[in-house]
């Protein structure tokens, strides 16, 4: 049963908002929407947001010039209002924030989401966490910066509506969205497809070092520490690779990594029709969707990459099986 925000609301004088580690499209869209909605009509109440450091081009929408990436000492909030995080792991240094609150609330899309908070608006059907915040407001009253912010997360979440979590509920809220000024072109332009010269030259060092494994079936590529130095890139600066090899012809999955520390990678995992990379997401302490998914390992590239491949084939043998 859905929770009604008001009532969650009520009472709370003090709410902070928060999302997940390096914060993607619709992490940052869903907080800065549910920001700039609460700003406007609870003007009574104080609303503090906490994110690590954004990229430059999310900047674009109003709400982000508030956020704070620093934990702040000893701050007891009324209520902690967590977006797009699949486990409380997932809000890194803002976790004590979330543990210290009075009351927490959840509202995410992640199938792996095991409902952690007090109130809990869990919803692995929607495309994105910007359309669940979409759903729970009231819509009479989106103002159209609030608008731009959640139309920039369902886009980013749903790769510009061409993934296969786009529903027909899904293009009404953006039409609805758009209905408010949004300039929704202009949004995914700066948001979604421009990239910097930075972004050009990392991605190219990924399709040109790409690797099919598996019968071909899966397509792999990763940038080392080393590399993100070479070139002067960070984490933001890899969002996107992932998809782009996902749309290489022929392969079931894409498989994209980089290295956060030595001998530690971040893993991102897409697939097509036929692999649940959330099952191999959560068997290694990650999380995500049937279609879209990742997590942390320890270890060389070749283990990780090694461990990885292994789960996929699992799941192949296991496809075989059920057709005979």
């Amino acid at each position: 049963m859905s929770i009604v925000l008001s009532e969650v609301l009520e009472g709370k004088k003090t709410i902070a908002l928060g999302g997940h580690i390096r914060p993607d499209g619709d992490c940052v869209g869903s907080v800065t929407g549910l920001y700039l909605y609460l700003k406007e009509q609870y003007p009574e109440v104080q609303v503090d947001v906490y994110l690590e450091k954004i990229a430059d081009y999310f900047q674009m929408i109003q709400g982000t010039e508030v956020i704070c990436n620093e934990l702040p000492g000893n701050k007891e909030y009324d209520l902690f209002i967590c977006l797009d995080c699949g486990d409380k792991k997932r809000l890194g240094l803002f976790a004590p924030l979330f543990e210290q609150a009075k009351t927490t609330l959840c509202i995410d899309h992640h199938v792996s989401n095991e409902a952690f908070a007090d109130y809990n608006e869990i919803a692995p059907d929607a495309s994105s966490t910007a359309e669940l915040v979409y759903r729970l407001i009231d819509k009479n009253k989106i103002s159209k910066a609030c608008a731009e912010a959640l139309y920039m997360g369902i886009a980013h979440d749903t790769g510009v509506f061409q993934y296969s979590c786009t529903s027909p509920e899904t293009m009404e809220a953006a039409a609805e969205l758009l209905r408010k000024g949004v300039d929704g072109s202009k949004i995914i332009d700066k948001t979604f497809y421009e990239k910097t010269y930075v972004q050009n030259q990392i991605l190219g060092k990924a399709l040109l070092e790409s690797m099919l494994i598996l019968d071909k079936r899966c397509i792999f590529s990763y940038v080392s520490r080393k590399d993100m130095d070479f070139f002067g890139a960070e984490p933001a600066d890899l969002e996107g690779i992932v998809s782009q090899l996902r749309y290489t012809a022929g392969t079931e999955v894409a498989i994209f990594m980089y290295e956060l520390e030595q001998h530690e990678y971040k893993v991102s995992l897409r697939s097509k029709e036929l692999i649940d990379v959330s099952k191999i997401a959560t068997y290694f302490g990650g999380g995500g969707h049937v279609r879209a998914a990742g997590f942390s390992l320890k270890g060389t590239a070749h283990d990780v990459i090694n461990n990885v491949s292994r789960q996929i084939a699992c799941q192949y043998k296991n496809l075989q099986l059920e057709k005979e």
